[in-house]
């Protein structure tokens, strides 16, 4: 799991100070849109949308911005949009899942094709690397005044598999059927996440030479730039000498 973690740390450490904010902030308001088409707008009664909106929150997207995408999302003249899933090898032969959310599943297909093949990888079939990577619930929570101790105790009880605590975050790990328990323990103790997201975690991960290593990064931050990707997942191993690179 060390790569996962420390992709997740830089990701984190980069949003941060990222210019292309607004790329973050259109992903989640697509989320929210389909979060409220999905299950209604008021987010008592739909547990999707309130981990989006939690999401959003973490990010500080602006409440006035939050509104407009429960909105967007109730008006029946929004354009409905399709999840979808892409599966495909980077250089080097590394795995990469990719979930989509869509207003025009041909042009989605096509960029991704594009994508790959610009970059010596290739798509694969739906379901031909799903089996390299665990579905996994996965909380990113400011330490704040929290007790480390007396946390992880708390998180423990509440069926976490794994936590870490770095730059004063603490990354929680849980099985994806104890997602919706682990959100209702954190609102039971007044805790809100700045991310709280089901994740696919390479089951083992592989080590690229360097060159090679930042060829994939390239492709993998190619499908982050594109609007029909809401996430992406691989199995590249993050060394410390790529790390320091990023």
């Amino acid at each position: 799991m060390s790569g996962h973690s420390k992709w997740s740390t830089i990701k984190h450490k980069k949003g941060a100070t990222d210019s292309k904010r607004s790329k973050i902030f259109s992903k989640i308001v697509k989320e929210i849109t389909v979060a409220v088409k999905e299950g209604g707008p008021d987010p008592e009664g739909n547990p999707r949308l309130r981990v989006a909106i939690s999401n959003a929150k973490g990010v500080s997207m602006p409440k006035d911005n939050i509104q407009r995408a429960i909105s967007k999302g109730s008006d029946k003249d929004t354009a409905s949009f399709t999840e979808c899933t892409f599966e495909g090898y980077a250089n080097g032969g590394i795995a990469v899942f990719l979930e989509s959310t869509t207003d025009n599943q041909l042009r989605t297909i096509a960029n991704v094709r594009s994508y790959f093949n610009k970059h010596n990888g290739n798509l694969g079939t739906n379901g031909s690397l799903s089996y390299l990577f665990d579905r996994k619930g996965i909380f990113t929570i400011p330490q704040g005044t929290l007790d480390a101790d007396d946390f992880e105790m708390e998180m423990i009880e509440a069926g976490a598999e794994d936590m870490q605590l770095e730059d004063d975050y603490f990354t929680v790990t849980t099985a994806m059927e104890s997602f919706g328990s682990m959100m209702k323990k954190l609102e039971t103790l007044n805790i809100e996440p700045e991310n709280a997201q089901l994740h696919r975690i390479p089951k083992e991960t592989k080590v690229l030479d360097l060159e090679n290593a930042k060829k994939v990064i390239r492709l993998i931050e190619l499908f982050e730039e594109d609007d029909d990707i809401q996430a992406v997942y691989h199995n590249l191993e993050m060394t410390d000498e790529l790390m320091e690179l990023l």
